[in-house]
C-alpha cells in the first residue's frame, strides 16, 4: 500500500478471521477434540457420560448421538461432525460414535499430512478414492442374512454394553418380532413401532403389544373403562361447536333468542355424537377438542372416547386397527372404522394408558419397556431404539458384517494393498486412511483396558487368513467374530465410513474462516479446547 493511503475495510469492525493453515489447523483440532469426548463410550466396555443441563436435569449414556445432541456445541466445525452422528442415527440407528471418532481420526491423520507438505486438496481426493474403495471391500467381505437367528445376533451386538446386558436375549427377542410384525414389502417405518417406557419395575417385565399403547385415558371417567369388539372412529374433526372464523358479532334482543340460539348449538353436538353412533363407532380417537355435553351425550352411549391424541398415535392406530382417519364428521361411515379384540384403559406405575390389543396382522405396534428407575429405563429405550435400527437395516439390506473391529482392518488392510497401486501423493492419503480406520480396534481394545498395539498387531496377522477376526473385548482374544455370533449391519459401517469421509473432506478444503462480531474467544482458550472446554466457540481469528 503507498505511503499515505488510507487501509480499505470490507468486513465489519471486529469481525474475526482465520486463514490458510490456521483456519484448518482450527477445524482439525475441533474434530479431534469431539472425537476424543465420545471415544471412551465405544464398544461393550465402553464408559457413560453424566450430561447436566443448566436446569439440573441428568442424563446418563454412552450412545454417541445422545452425547453430542445434549451438548452446548457451537464450533462450525464440530458442528458439522455432530451432524454426522445424526445423519448415521437417522439413516441406520446405530454407529453413531463410530462415523464421529473415524472422521476425528481422518482429521488427525490429515493434519500429519498437511505438516508433511501435502496440500489439503491431494488429502481430500485422496480420502474420496479410499472411501469408494472402502464400500467395494465392504460389499467383499459382507455376509447374506436371512434368518430370524441371524437377527437376533445383530439386535443382541448392538445392545450389548447399553446398560441393557442382563435381558439383552428378552429385549433382542421383542425388537425382533416387532420388526418382523411392522415389515411392509420388504421395507420398515420405525416410527410404526412405539416404545412406551415405564419406570418402577424390572427390565424382564417388558413385553411386546399386539397392537397399540398410547399415553391417555379416558376424556370422561363416566366412560366405559373397557370396551370388547370395538369399533374404532379416528376423527381430525373437533367435536365441539366451532368458532367463527370471522369478526362479525350476533345481536340478540330478547332472552328467547338467547335461548334458542344455546338449544341449537346443543342440537349440533347431538347431531355430531349421533352421527358416531349410527356408524356402528364404539371408540372415538379425536385428534382434537371434544365438548363437555359431547362427552356427556357419548358416555350415555357408551362410546368411550380419547381427546387431543397426538398425531403420531393416530397414524399407528390408523396401521393397526385398519380405521381411517376422517377429516369431516359427516363423511364418517362404517367402513371407515377400525377393530380391536378389546380397548381398556390401565394404570402402570404412575402413568395411566390405553391398550388397544387384539388387532388383526397390525403393521404399527407397541413395546412396553421397564426400568427401575428413570435413567435406567431411558439408557434402556436407547438400547432399544439402536437395535431397531440395526435389525430394521439388517432385513432390508440382507447383509451384515462381522463386529469387534474385524471390517474395519480387513478394509485397512485391503486399503494398503490398494494405495501401492497409485502413484503420487495420492497414495499417502489412500495409506492415512486405512490408519485412521484402525481406530475403532484400537479405541476398543483400550476401553476394555488391553494394549492396543499389541491387539492391533495380532488382528493384522489374523487377518492374512480371515477377513472375520475380532476382537472378544471380554477375554482380550483375537476370535472368528462371524462364529462368535458378533454381527453388525452392513449399512451400519458402510454410512459411517461414507459421513466420516465426506465430513473430513468438507473441512480440509475450508482454508478461510470469518467469524461475526462476538463469536471468539481469546488464544489462551486453544489450550482448554484440548480438554474439553472451550468446544463452545471458535480461538481467535487474528
Amino acid at each position: 500500500m503507498a505511503q499515505g493511503q488510507q487501509p480499505i475495510f470490507i468486513l465489519p469492525q471486529d469481525t474475526s478471521r482465520y486463514v490458510g493453515r490456521e483456519a484448518q489447523r482450527i477445524n482439525i483440532l475441533a474434530g479431534k477434540v469431539l472425537a476424543e469426548t465420545v471415544r471412551t463410550t465405544l464398544g461393550p466396555k465402553g464408559m457413560d457420560k453424566m450430561l447436566v443441563d443448566s436446569l439440573g436435569d441428568i442424563v446418563i449414556t454412552n450412545d454417541g448421538v445422545t452425547i453430542l445432541r445434549e451438548m452446548d456445541i457451537s464450533h462450525p466445525a464440530a458442528k458439522m461432525l455432530v451432524e454426522v452422528a445424526k445423519t448415521q442415527e437417522d439413516e441406520v440407528g446405530d454407529g453413531t460414535t463410530t462415523a464421529v471418532i473415524i472422521a476425528g481420526e481422518l482429521l488427525k491423520e490429515a493434519e500429519k499430512l498437511i505438516e508433511m507438505g501435502v496440500h489439503p486438496t491431494i488429502i481430500a481426493l485422496g480420502y474420496r478414492n479410499a472411501a469408494l474403495k472402502a464400500q467395494e471391500i465392504l460389499e467383499e467381505i459382507s455376509m447374506e442374512a436371512s434368518d430370524r437367528d441371524t437377527l437376533m445376533k445383530v439386535a443382541i451386538t448392538a445392545m450389548t454394553g447399553k446398560g441393557s446386558e442382563r435381558a439383552k436375549e428378552k429385549l433382542a427377542e421383542l425388537v425382533v418380532d416387532a420388526v418382523m410384525q411392522v415389515e411392509e414389502d420388504g421395507e420398515i417405518d420405525k416410527d410404526n413401532i412405539n416404545i412406551q417406557r415405564i419406570q418402577g419395575a424390572s427390565v424382564n417385565e417388558s413385553r411386546i403389544v399386539n397392537g397399540i399403547v398410547i399415553d391417555k385415558s379416558r376424556a370422561d371417567t363416566s366412560m366405559p373403562k373397557r370396551i370388547e369388539k370395538a369399533r374404532i372412529a379416528l376423527l381430525k374433526y373437533p367435536i365441539e361447536v366451532k368458532d367463527l372464523e370471522t369478526d362479525a358479532k350476533i345481536r340478540l334482543t330478547d332472552p328467547s333468542q338467547m335461548q334458542a340460539f344455546i338449544e341449537q348449538e346443543e342440537q349440533m353436538i347431538r347431531d355430531m355424537v349421533e352421527k358416531i353412533k349410527s356408524s356402528g363407532a364404539n371408540v372415538v380417537f379425536c385428534q382434537k377438542g371434544i365438548d363437555d355435553l359431547a362427552l356427556h351425550y357419548l358416555s350415555r352411549e357408551g362410546i368411550m372416547a380419547l381427546k387431543r391424541v397426538k398425531k403420531s398415535d393416530i397414524k399407528r392406530i390408523e396401521k393397526a386397527t385398519g380405521a381411517r382417519l376422517v377429516t369431516n364428521i359427516d363423511d364418517l361411515t362404517a367402513e371407515d372404522l377400525g377393530e380391536a379384540g378389546v380397548i381398556y384403559e390401565k394404570k402402570i406405575f404412575d402413568e395411566v394408558l390405553t391398550f388397544i390389543e387384539e388387532c388383526r396382522d397390525p403393521k404399527a405396534i407397541s413395546i412396553i419397556l421397564r426400568g427401575s428407575t428413570k435413567h435406567v429405563a431411558e439408557e434402556m429405550e436407547r438400547a432399544l431404539e439402536d437395535a431397531i435400527g440395526v435389525v430394521a437395516s439388517t432385513l432390508e439390506d440382507r447383509e451384515v458384517v462381522a463386529g469387534g473391529g474385524a471390517p474395519e482392518v480387513e478394509i485397512a488392510r485391503k486399503l494398503r494393498e490398494y494405495a501401492d497401486t497409485i502413484s503420487g501423493r495420492e497414495q499417502l492419503a489412500v495409506s492415512a486412511f486405512a490408519d485412521a480406520l484402525e481406530i475403532v480396534p484400537k479405541t476398543l481394545a483400550e476401553n476394555a483396558g488391553l494394549d492396543s498395539i499389541d491387539v492391533l498387531v495380532d488382528l493384522r496377522a489374523a487377518h492374512e487368513e480371515s477377513p472375520y477376526m475380532g476382537i472378544d473385548v471380554f477375554d482380550g482374544n483375537i476370535v472368528d467374530m462371524k462364529e462368535a455370533g458378533v454381527i453388525e449391519p452392513q449399512r451400519v459401517k458402510k454410512q459411517a465410513i461414507q459421513s466420516a469421509a465426506e465430513a473430513a473432506e468438507m473441512i480440509l478444503r475450508i482454508d478461510d474462516m470469518i467469524a461475526a462480531r462476538g463469536f471468539d474467544v481469546s488464544s489462551k482458550d486453544e489450550e482448554d479446547m484440548e480438554g474439553m472446554g472451550g468446544m463452545g466457540g471458535m480461538p481467535p481469528m487474528m
